[in-house]
């Protein structure tokens, strides 16, 4: 490869030379040669292409060919006009065999040339990569909305979503490119018929004055030069601006040029027969050639009629071919592996709710799915996994189902064209009709009402929202509570290339080094299950690289990682610089700790069974006290008690925040409402 780059390199130096270095005659040839062969390779190039983009480097390419004939076209000129109109066998040849005994029948074809190639395929060229370009660029927003909706539908994984986006970017890039490029033909086309006037009447002059015949004789020998220059320049030319046209309109285009024609031009055979007759009754008109038109008629009537038997035949063959049953898809052991992906997040719906879905491009569920990842990401710094969306015959009309990993977790039931109405507290000013519900995200007594009545309910005091709005905040109380479960490995290694970004050392220093990957994806996913945002990964490393030292157990590093978070933590509970906790009587902590095993596996409280029930039942009774004051429940321990205490309540109570003293603020005052003791 570099061995292409330097050649290639070489070549574009020795072109911008050729304008510079005069040529022999011989050394012409050859370049001349080698510029047809160029040409005619990169136009075949353009028929075999499938697809714009398999030939990305064309925009360069013709600016290289361009300069190429241009180098050509002054090396020639030079010889033309210093060595008496030899300018080697190839133009003198070229010239010769076109202008025969007449000078103008050669002039005359060398300007057709030049007008079809300017005027027909090079505006049209030109316009075609204009307009794509601009259409392109147009259609980058609605291509890159509908990558993200079939990533988050699940159609497409991430891998495949990152090539189509750079796909849809190298696309705009090359029509781009494409539109300045084809300019670079068009004024090939103008500086030809300079070079043309410039040989004729330069040569003519300079051979009447070094005495080189008489006129007619210095005539002919300068138009045979400048005819033959300009055709073996002009037929390079024409091949580039025939591949320009060919390659800027295959937009629309799935296979070869040739596939497509072939596939494309006779899959009408009565067109062909029809084509056919048409010709065969030209033969009433007099002096028309009766036998061309009778052979030609009669070979598009045959095909046709060959054709229109085939396409039967092939029809009848796919139709008799037995479909392919379960055991027979299943005998390839590659299909059965398809049975083993899990999806991490999957949504089942109801005939009704899929109106939501089945918008074009997903509609705004879509939409809302991806504004939550971004949201979610910003707050918990984790990427949420893609959710597949599927249809379900077997659950009711409006109900709907989240899995996560394969398995169900929540289940809920809206009305669609309904809106669900809450009490945001007190007593509405008017009670309005409705079905009684409770909230399927919170539980929380709640009404469905008709889309209608959203507006009154507002106005007597009801908190209102949407089907799709109960869904999406389902779906995300969901992914919330589950986070640390859908945190996997492949996502710590991406947060890690995210943080290398900016502390290469630090994370090169902490993993592997300090702690492995599977362990620092159990100590982000404890965070993550207390609700504790993973996005500080600076801090969090930075703590498991000083007390990796002194233990490697994961729990253990958690603890230190929530100590270092602790203004997070205060931001998240403390209220007007101060927070309402219940504490641990030192009793209980002793307790605790007194239960406390360890092992080579981990630490675990192993307390009598009426001891512990003694201790929840206390807990319980002094949250129904601390849940009169409308806050969330935060008990507060000592450091080494906190870990232990949180794991003895996450089973009976997993919603309540267990705090040691080292996670709060120094400046923030701790008001302690009551004490849960054990008498």
């Amino acid at each position: 490869m570099k061995l292409i780059n330097n050649i290639l390199a070489v070549f574009v130096i020795g072109i911008i030379l050729l304008i510079i270095i005069p040529l022999p005659p011989t050394v012409l040839d050859a370049m001349i040669i080698l510029n047809i062969s160029i040409s005619l390779t990169i136009m075949m190039i353009t028929m075999y292409t499938k697809d714009a983009l398999e030939f990305s480097a064309f925009p360069s390419l013709l600016l290289i060919t361009t300069l190429l004939r241009v180098g050509l076209n002054v090396s020639s000129t030079r010889l033309i006009l210093s060595n008496g109109g030899e300018a080697g066998k190839v133009i003198k040849t070229f010239g010769q065999f076109v202008i025969g005994s007449n000078p103008v029948v050669g002039l005359v074809i060398f300007v057709i040339i030049v007008v079809v190639q300017f005027i027909v395929i090079t505006k049209g060229a030109e316009r075609v990569s204009e307009v794509s370009a601009r259409f392109t660029l147009d259609a980058m927003p609605g291509k890159q909305m509908a990558i993200d909706a079939d990533l988050n539908a699940g159609i497409i994984n991430e891998k495949t979503a990152l090539e189509r986006r750079a796909k849809v970017q190298r696309g705009a890039d090359f029509y781009g490119a494409m539109d300045g490029a084809s300019k670079f033909v068009k004024g090939d086309a103008v500086i030809s018929i300079l070079v043309m006037l410039i040989n004729i009447i330069g040569g003519s002059i300079i051979g009447l004055v070094n005495g080189g015949g008489s006129i007619s004789t210095v005539l002919t020998t300068y138009t045979i030069a400048t005819i033959g220059d300009g055709l073996v320049s002009q037929l390079p030319a024409l091949m580039i601006s025939t591949a320009t046209g060919l390659i800027v309109t295959r937009a629309a285009s799935e296979n070869s040029l040739s596939t497509e024609l072939t596939s494309q031009l006779v899959s009408q055979p009565l067109v062909l027969m029809v084509t056919g007759g048409a010709l065969i009754f030209l033969c009433v008109i007099p002096g028309m050639p009766v036998f061309a038109l009778l052979v030609i008629g009669g070979l598009f009537i045959a095909m046709g009629y060959k054709l229109r038997n085939k396409k039967p035949e092939v029809e009848t063959a796919e139709q008799n071919k037995p479909p392919e049953t379960e055991v027979d898809f299943y005998r390839n052991i590659e299909n059965v592996y398809t049975l083993l992906n899990v999806e991490q997040i999957e949504m089942e719906f109801g005939y009704s709710i899929t109106q939501y879905i089945n918008e074009p491009g997903g509609g705004s569920f879509v939409d809302r799915v991806v504004m939550f990842r971004k949201q979610f990401a910003s707050d918990w710094g984790m990427v949420v996994p893609s959710v597949r969306l599927r249809d379900n015959i077997m659950l009711s009309p409006g109900e709907y189902v989240i899995k996560i990993k394969g398995e169900e977790v929540a289940r809920g039931e809206v009305l669609p064209d309904h809106c669900l109405a809450m009490l945001s507290g007190g007593e509405p000013m008017q009670e309005i009709d409705g079905i009684e519900v409770l909230d399927p995200v919170f539980g929380t007594e709640a009404k469905w009402i008709p889309s209608k009545m959203k507006e009154d309910a507002e106005v007597y005091g009801y908190t209102v929202i949407d089907a799709l709005s109960v869904i999406i905040t389902h779906l995300s109380e969901t992914i919330k509570a589950h986070a640390d479960e859908l945190l996997s490995r492949q996502d710590v290694l991406r947060l890690l290339d995210h943080v290398k970004q900016t502390n290469k050392s630090l994370v090169e220093e902490t993993v592997p080094a300090m702690i492995s990957i599977g362990a620092l994806q159990k100590i982000l996913g404890n965070l993550l299950k207390e609700k504790l945002p993973i996005k500080d990964m600076s801090t969090i490393l930075e703590t498991i690289s000083d007390y990796s030292s002194v233990t490697k157990d994961p729990d253990m590093l958690t603890e230190y990682v929530r100590q270092a978070l602790k203004r997070t933590i205060s931001r998240m509970f403390v209220k007007e610089n101060q927070i309402n906790v219940i504490a641990l009587d030192p009793e209980v902590e002793k307790s605790i700790m007194s239960s406390v095993r360890k092992t080579e596996h981990g630490s675990y409280v192993a307390m009598e069974p009426a001891a512990m029930q003694k201790i929840l039942t206390a807990l319980v009774e002094e949250i129904k006290k601390f849940n009169n004051q409308n806050e969330k429940v935060v008990i507060l321990t000592s450091p080494v008690v906190r870990f232990y205490f949180k794991k003895m309540t996450e089973q009976l109570l997993p919603e309540i925040a267990v705090l040691s003293f080292n996670e709060i603020e120094s400046n923030v005052q701790i008001i302690a409402n009551s004490t849960v003791s054990v008498k």
